[in-house]
């Protein structure tokens, strides 16, 4: 009988582990499957340390798209940048490829990002991470990649027919997010560009792709959405994240405002950066949904339904929208 087709699939981690001990000339290696998501990550162990082994969902990423993004952690390593870097193999390659049952998948080999994932710490920590974002920004400030540019069209436009496909044009909530957008398309075609930084922008900082020694070093890691865009976008997205984990408004405020100031100790935030930052994180929303309903078949089918996308518009994205941008402009 022949075997039905595949369009994800988990690959073994002993076989992972097999391969990345040949390729890369380590000795004692073990592997385990860390999480499988967009893309699948292996913890390797070996004689000379800790590894992250990336692999790429199917069609996810472009050998280009890829390769764009190690030189630009290659280019932030340069920098003292406290980055998860990649490895090259004994072959001085850095992108592998694994010819999974779906199909040829691509894999990169990672510096482990020392310490652990935190979902609420100190404001002193907020400052650290801020300092951390804030000279990645600098370095990559005026930089360009031969990957997506992040216009109003991918990060807003592209998302509401995504979300079609789960929700109903007609729904409530998907009537309040047409409308929400044009509200945000039109935030956006009014803004200063000549106070908007721009450059290569990590588009995922958050407390799920940092880690924090107990010394309080902060690695941040997983650049898979770097692309091309406004440098607000990252800190919109941190505050935002900010406003969903700390449910304490002195706290978060606390928080915010050490985050900002750790930033802003390394290169300044425009007063019209900061105008649009509420803005910016609704935007944010749009897009990672839409990313969730683009990668049904191979990561989100485990939780995205029309019920979920309706409780997360409605408690998340539209209550973020009214506390934090416009309270009236959509109401009846």
């Amino acid at each position: 009988m022949q075997p039905f087709p595949v369009i994800s699939s988990i690959v073994s981690a002993d076989h992972i582990g097999f391969y990345v001990q040949n390729e890369y000339g380590l000795t004692g290696v073990s592997c385990k499957l860390l999480k499988t998501g967009i893309n699948h990550s292996y913890l390797i162990s070996s004689a000379a340390g800790k590894y992250l082994f990336r692999l790429y969902s199917l069609n996810w990423r472009t050998k280009l798209e890829i390769t764009e993004e190690i030189k630009l952690l290659n280019l932030l390593r340069e920098e003292s940048l406290q980055v998860s870097y990649p490895i090259v193999d004994s072959s001085n390659n850095y992108i592998q490829q694994i010819q999974a049952p779906e199909g040829l998948r691509f894999g990169v080999l990672f510096s482990f990002a020392e310490g652990d994932k935190m979902l609420s710490f100190s404001p002193e920590l907020h400052h650290k991470v801020g300092e951390t974002m804030g000279r990645i920004h600098r370095a990559t400030q005026g930089l360009t990649l031969q990957r997506v540019n992040y216009t109003p069209e991918v990060i807003l436009q592209q998302s509401l027919p995504q979300l079609e496909s789960f929700l109903s044009p007609d729904s409530e909530e998907m009537q309040w997010m047409q409308k929400a957008q044009q509200y945000l398309l039109r935030e956006i075609a009014a803004a200063d560009e000549t106070q908007m930084r721009k450059g290569v922008t990590h588009m995922d900082i958050w407390f799920d792709n940092m880690n924090i020694t107990a010394g309080g070093e902060v690695t941040i890691f997983d650049f898979d959405f770097c692309g091309n865009g406004w440098l607000a976008y990252d800190i919109a997205y941190y505050v935002l994240q900010l406003h969903s984990t700390e449910k304490d408004a002195a706290q978060r405020d606390a928080k915010l405002k050490c985050f900002m100031e750790g930033y802003e100790s390394v290169t300044p935030i425009s007063t019209e950066e900061k105008r649009l930052l509420p803005a910016l994180g609704v935007c944010m929303y749009f897009f990672y949904l839409g990313i969730q309903c683009q990668r049904f078949d191979n990561w989100s089918n485990v939780f995205l339904n029309s019920t979920y996308l309706k409780r997360f518009i409605t408690v998340l994205v539209r209550k973020y929208f009214e506390d934090n941008v416009s309270s009236e402009l959509l109401a009846g």
